[in-house]
This record gives structure tokens, sequence and C-alpha cells, in this order.
């Protein structure tokens, strides 16, 4: 007759038994545990700790590199379906492009519109540097952590399951020899018990050296954040270098900008700011009518004066200067010791200073 019995009643199925029997009683705390070395305690704190700073900082990375948690809910869902994240302009190339439109509409011969013109170019040189530096870090810096968290990490999470499994088997063979009573039953457990103890300490030591493989993480990630660096370094100092090249076509603006900041800063009351003015240069501001920039050459070349009609309102500084309004025409001359941004203005009995970039000579 064919012998009956239940599962539980298998050698597997005591040994299932055992383990959770085993799991149960440790957490009520009434079995022992078999404690894991200090070293092999130490190597998984640091792992853990290295695991949560990598997402924090990828976290705060992900968020430096695209502000827009909309654009990085996208980017990810891309990422997700293995499709191409669409190209679209950064704020910079947004915002350069606005300039760019809105002066071709003022008019690249004027002042203003010119000067528009050559922020915006800017403006999109700048967006064109962050888009490298977006996508040097996404390379260098971000993949690497995120290859350390779904590759070796993952793998130290399994090990580590697999040794906290081995462990249990290990002490319910304890605790089996402990309540064996017949010799024969006792052979057995010292059996499992010597099997057991050996596929624990194998175990442990296969996750001591993943675990002590996380300091070769630690200086590949400090190559990776050299890297990062020197991207931002590199995109910081090309975004200056831009500027630089900016202020310098743009020469300085008329000091009537430079009189309204300092009131308003000598109006605020407490402690005042110094608020840098930026050159605004002729060589660029050009209008397209009249002698251009080859007449105020020659006007400041010669002891003679012309007409020239007036570009924009302009609100005088000083006494030594003159106040200007949009489209009338008045005499312009060159005063030895002047500034090259300035000319001598007349309007009848009216004399002083007008900056050349409110001016249109003419023929």
């Amino acid at each position: 007759r064919e012998s009956c019995f239940s599962w539980s009643e298998s050698p597997l199925g005591r040994l299932t038994l055992s383990f959770h029997l085993q799991f149960t009683e440790e957490k009520l705390g009434q079995a022992e545990k078999t404690e894991l070395d200090a070293h092999l305690e130490n190597l998984l704190c640091r792992a853990e700790c290295t695991k949560q700073n990598t997402e924090r900082i990828m976290k705060q990375t992900e968020v430096l590199l695209q502000p827009n948690p909309n654009v990085r809910i996208e980017e990810f869902l891309y990422e997700k379906l293995e499709k191409k994240v669409p190209t679209r302009m950064n704020n910079h190339e947004v915002l350069g492009l606005s300039m760019i439109e809105s002066g071709s509409e003022f008019g690249p011969g004027t002042a203003y519109g010119n000067a528009l013109i050559k922020c915006g170019e800017t403006e999109k040189q700048i967006g064109g540097a962050e888009r490298e530096f977006i996508q040097s870090s996404a390379i260098n810096f971000l993949t690497p952590f995120r290859n350390f968290l779904e590759g070796d990490f993952k793998t130290i999470l399994k090990e580590r399951k697999l040794l906290q499994v081995k462990r249990l088997d290990l002490d319910a063979a304890k605790t089996r020899l402990k309540k064996a009573r017949v010799p024969d039953a006792r052979a057995v457990a010292e059996q499992d018990l010597r099997m057991t103890q050996s596929e624990f300490d194998r175990q442990a030591e296969i996750t001591r050296l993943l675990l002590e493989g996380v300091s070769s993480t630690h200086a590949h990630h400090l190559r990776c954040l050299t890297d990062f660096v020197e991207a931002q370094t590199t995109y910081y100092a090309q975004s200056y270098q831009y500027m630089v090249d900016l202020q310098k076509q743009l020469g300085s603006f008329p000091s009537t900008f430079s009189s309204n900041n300092n009131q308003s800063s000598s109006s605020s009351g407490g402690a005042s700011i110094s608020v840098p003015t930026i050159p605004l240069s002729a060589s660029m501001l050009s209008p397209s009518p009249g002698l251009g920039l080859s007449g105020f050459h020659e006007l400041r070349n010669s002891s003679g004066s012309r007409k020239a009609r007036v570009l924009y309102d302009y609100d005088a500084a000083g006494s030594s200067e003159l106040s200007l309004l949009a489209d009338e025409v008045i005499m312009v001359s060159s005063v030895p010791g002047m500034d090259s941004d300035w000319l001598m203005g007349e309007r009848g009995t009216q004399k002083g200073k007008v900056p050349i970039t409110y001016l249109e000579l003419l023929n």
C-alpha cells in the first residue's frame, strides 16, 4: 500500500517550518540570534549610507539640471518608454529668441533694437553652453550614480537577503540540535548544523566582498564628482565670457541710467548698493540712415559741426548735458578731450553734452 504523508511531515517541510518558527521566535524575543561580526555590520551600514546619499545627491542634481518638475516627469516617462526626448529650448534660448524678435521689430538700425539683438544672441550662446553642461553632467555624473543604484546595490541587496536566509537556517539548526534527545536525532542535527554553518560562512564571505567593493564605488564617484565640477566650471566660465564680450559690445549706458540708480539708492535710506554700469559702445549701435559711425569718426577728427536727428527722448543728468526730444534736429560738434561716446549739442542758445547713441547724423 502506497504510504501517504503530509508535506509538513517531509524533510523539506520540517526544515521550512523550522525556518519560519525561528524567524517568528526571534521577532518575539524567544530565540537566540547569530550576530554578524562587527566588520560586516559596519560594511552593511556604510553600503546603506552610500545608497541613501547617492539617491539624495541624484535627486537634487536632477532638480538643478531641470528645475521644472513636469518636464522631469516627462523625461522620465520617455526614458522608461525608451523613446527619444523631444528637443526643447531652455529658458536662456527662449529669452534670446524673444530679444532677437523684439530687436528686429524695433529695427536693427536703432540703438535699442541693435542692443536687443546682441543681447539675444548672447542669451542663445549661454543656452547652448547650458545644454552642453546638462548633457555632460547626465553622462559623466548622473549615469554612474544611477548605475550603482540599479546595478551594484541591487546585487548587494540580493546577497544580503540570502545571507539573512542562511543565518535563519543556521539558527534553526542550532535550535534543533538543542532539542534533540535521541542519539540518532542528535547526529542528524549536528550534520545539519555543520552544513548550515558552512553555507552561512560562504554567504557571509560573498556578501563581505561585495560590500568592500563600495570603497571602489566611492573612488569612482569621486572621479565623477570631479568631472561634474569641471563641467560646471566650463559652463560658468563660458557664460561669464559671453557676458563680458556682450558688455564690451554694449559699451556704456547713457549716464542718466546711472543717475537714476544712484538716486534710488540714496532715497532708500539705509546701506546703499553699488549698481555696476555696463558701458554702451557706439561701435555696435550704428543707425542705418545718415552717415553712420564713419560720420561720427570724421566729426570727432574735425573742428566743424553737423546736423543730427534725435532718435529718442533724453533727460539731461546734469547742467553740463542737454535734454533731447525725439525727432528734433540739433547741431553737434566735437570738443577736444571729450569722451568718445559724447558730442557737444546746440539748440538755439542752449548748449550741452549729448550721447551719440541717441543721434543720427544727417548729410
